[in-house]
């Protein structure tokens, strides 16, 4: 064993107590720094290989499933979490009654319509039928464009020459391209609605015959995107018309930008309407940086309501009512809970706080906006008031790095906006409006990793709005891209669009659909 080291002599008992209480200091900071670096550890394998849905009982799940919600009333001593189970229905869907039919008919040979008992004549007594699923591949034709041209015999004969008249055609949407407003929403559609990169669409194309370079596939949707620009334009004017808009942002790496590295990350800005807007409308702003300057200037001096999450970018907008999002704060202290061995204990008990929150919405998601105001009034205020008072608490006694201590400081510093969604009945509790919105652009970023340049950025903005405002309103986005792409060239430029906006559309199907 090694010996103690010897006390240095002179020193006063005062210095030797400060001394000691300094090396305890120490220690515990060390302490604490280790298991602040365990916690983020643990978080990171949990966020990498535990499931990543979040279950929001009172909203309902993300996922398009059949549900059943369970409530678990509160115990004495602690309120429990809601809990959902997960049921599925049996049996086989039903195919769609909207697909085209093709009646295939089966009958007996006139020799065996013959009764085998008495040999008399049989006769028809009914049709037994089932119904089977028959996809055809992708099916391509050429159109042939011809152009009757006219002359006049007369003036052949008695004049210097005729003047040629030749039938007009209708504009195209890419005057000089081979692609037909079809076309292009095909590519579209697969690209930016189902996530597929170009050179996947490439092969696609290539197995029917079609030889086509992903660097034209890209041009026209590059093209194109310009020119849905006025619609995109009359979308933005109709959201900024809304009450409430939610807004968030998402990753978008693009390799050719000015001044920055390949390696550099960009952003898509989303806006969205509420959920009880009668104009759903869902739009994405490409810019180079995350800063304040993007969503200020895409809002235009917009003076509603907006609902983010705590970014400071966002609350820097100014004369705007703010909204905090409380699915933000349940995420953290979800995440706490996660890192938690008992799974329980302070971040069980935040939980259980915004569960109740998320009850009383459930019940007041039916009612109108007055009568929702007045349940929160009544229903949500206390218990916001309880969960204060118990935030205050334990941040009095949590390590401030910790992940509990962090989801307890997050919460305390965005209180007055998270606080805020009670005073009004049409404003919303969390975010989710939006974050559904991006899941389709992360998950078509992992397919086809970045835009290549600007152009590219600014055409995928337009076209995911598009996509996602066509899904908003229910409306199929191949027939609606199709439909447009054909009209729209028709038209002056600068004319009236909105009868082409996807929410002043009847739901239209695709062919066969």
């Amino acid at each position: 064993m090694q010996k103690e080291l010897e006390k240095p002599s002179g020193i006063t008992p005062e210095i030797q107590t400060y001394i000691d209480g300094l090396v305890q200091n120490i220690s515990q900071q060390y302490e604490a720094r280790i298991a602040a670096m365990w916690e983020q550890f643990r978080l990171a394998q949990a966020k990498k290989y535990l499931p990543q849905s979040e279950k929001f009982p009172a909203q309902g799940c993300l996922f398009n499933e059949a549900e059943t919600l369970v409530d678990i009333g509160p115990s004495d001593d602690e309120p429990e979490m809601e809990t959902v189970t997960y049921t599925r229905k049996r049996g086989r869907k039903p195919i769609n009654p909207d697909l085209p039919r093709e009646v295939i008919e089966y009958d007996l040979a006139d020799d065996e319509k013959t009764c085998p008992c008495c040999q008399g004549q049989l006769h028809a007594v009914g049709v037994e039928s089932s119904e089977q699923l028959d996809i055809i591949p992708k099916q391509v034709k050429v159109l042939r464009h011809e152009r009757k041209k006219y002359a006049c015999r007369h003036c052949e004969n008695h004049g210097e020459g005729s003047k040629i008249i030749t039938a007009a055609m209708p504009r195209q949407p890419l005057p000089g391209s081979i692609a037909t407003a079809g076309t292009l929403a095909t590519v579209a559609v697969s690209k930016y609605a189902d996530g597929l990169p170009l050179y996947r669409i490439e092969k696609e194309l290539a197995r029917v015959g079609v030889e086509l370079q992903r660097t034209t596939l890209a041009s026209w949707m590059i093209k194109t995107a310009e020119r849905l620009s006025p619609l995109y334009l009359a979308m933005q004017e109709s959201l900024l018309g809304e009450s409430v808009i939610h807004g968030d942002e998402t990753t978008l790496q693009v390799l050719k930008e000015p001044d920055k590295s390949a390696q550099s990350q960009s952003y898509l800005w989303a806006y969205t309407s509420p959920a009880q807007s009668t104009t759903p409308v869902v739009l994405f702003d490409y810019q180079p940086g995350r800063g304040h300057t993007y969503p200020k200037a895409f809002l235009n001096g917009y003076q509603g309501t907006v609902m983010t999450d705590g970014y400071s970018a966002w609350r820097m907008l100014e004369n705007v009512t703010h909204l905090g999002c409380w699915a933000h704060a349940r995420r953290k202290f979800k995440d706490a809970l996660d890192l938690s061995p008992k799974k329980g204990g302070q971040a069980k008990q935040a939980l259980s706080y915004i569960q109740k929150l998320y009850a009383v919405e459930k019940k007041a998601k039916s009612l109108l906006p007055a009568d929702r105001h007045a349940m929160r009034q009544q229903d949500s205020i206390p218990i916001l008031n309880a969960f204060h008072e118990w935030l205050d608490k334990a941040a009095a006694r949590l390590l401030p790095n910790s992940p509990m201590g962090k989801a307890v400081s997050y919460t305390l510093k965005q209180w007055r906006y998270l606080e805020k969604y009670v005073e009004d009945g049409g404003y919303p509790i969390d975010n989710n409006q939006v974050e559904r919105e991006i899941r389709p652009v992360a998950t078509g970023r992992k397919a086809w990793l970045f835009a290549d340049t600007q152009s590219g950025a600014n055409a995928s903005a337009v076209w995911f709005s598009i996509m996602l405002t066509c899904r908003a309103n229910g409306v199929e986005p191949y027939a609606y891209l199709r439909h447009v792409l054909t009209e729209l060239p028709q038209r002056e430029e600068g004319c009236d669009v909105s009868d082409l906006l996807p929410y002043n559309k009847a739901p239209i199907q695709s062919p066969g659909g």
